[in-house]
């Protein structure tokens, strides 16, 4: 049975954790939610690399022997450093594991601009993400190669993390907030939404009725469960044989973890 490491700042991330469990369902997950630290998005990167290394170094101690960052405010800024650490043989990683590894591979959040950018019939789609997403080199790159082909409106989702931390995943309240994000977004033609924050798809049913029914809303977990797979088969790390386990933990009180994983699970 293989155990997967999986991060974030917050809860966003067991939105990423429910597609890895459809397609691995006897393996072992240890789920860290970084709440202490919630929300990374307006964090110095050197910040968010120093959290996401003690993460790591954490479920690397716990038994991973792959690690998920379900963020993608964590994956623009900290996933370069960490393979650069990890991923080849090093002590440390002997260190934690107790000899049982030497690296460790890290499995990112991928922006979905491609099958947005693939998808659209109005040639205008639209990313909403946080301010360290939209800054980092991972979606600038993704962005260049589909700049000249299609329009991309990028809105930062200003509250949504609060909105899902809270559990605030629908009322007024939280239209109200919704909206103030994705209306610039339809009012510039897009029709196609990619959400660029694991946080966001927990509000995907309020932005899909704000957008209504001719939009489509992109959620880039599937692809990130299918990769992880890949990997897996990579390096022929162990898998099945187990009864699926998922061991929660958390920075800081771990109420919003707990009860987020039982209203998806």
């Amino acid at each position: 049975m293989a155990t997967i490491g999986v991060f974030d700042s917050g809860v966003g991330g067991l939105s990423v954790l429910r597609e890895l469990m459809k397609v691995l369902p006897k393996e072992r997950f240890i789920y860290f939610s970084d709440n202490a630290y919630c929300p990374y998005g307006n964090r110095e990167p050197s910040f968010i690399i120093d959290r996401a290394r003690a993460v790591s170094e954490s479920l690397l101690h716990d038994g991973a022997d792959v690690i998920v960052v379900a963020c993608n405010t964590a994956t623009a800024a900290a996933t370069a450093a960490l393979r650069n650490e990890y991923s080849s043989p090093c002590e440390r990683v002997k260190e934690l594991t107790g000899g049982r590894k030497d690296r460790v591979s890290f499995v990112g959040m991928e922006p979905a601009v491609k099958p947005a950018a693939l998808g659209t019939k109005s040639g205008v789609i639209g990313v909403l993400a946080t301010a360290g997403t939209l800054t980092g080199s991972k979606y600038l790159d993704m962005k260049s190669h589909y700049v000249d082909d299609v329009k991309i409106v990028e809105h930062v989702g200003k509250g949504f993390v609060e909105l899902v931390e809270k559990g605030e995943l629908d009322g007024e309240r939280c239209e109200r907030v919704v909206r103030g994000s994705v209306e610039p977004i339809l009012e510039a033609g897009a029709d196609t939404i990619v959400l660029g924050c694991t946080h966001y798809p927990f509000l995907a049913e309020v932005i899909s009725r704000i957008a209504g029914p001719d939009v489509k809303i992109i959620d880039p977990a599937p692809a990130v469960a299918r990769r992880l797979c890949n990997v897996i088969k990579e390096e022929s790390i162990l898998t099945g044989g187990g009864e699926g386990k998922v061991t929660l933990k958390s920075s800081g009180p771990d109420d919003a973890l707990k009860r987020t994983f039982a209203l998806i699970f």
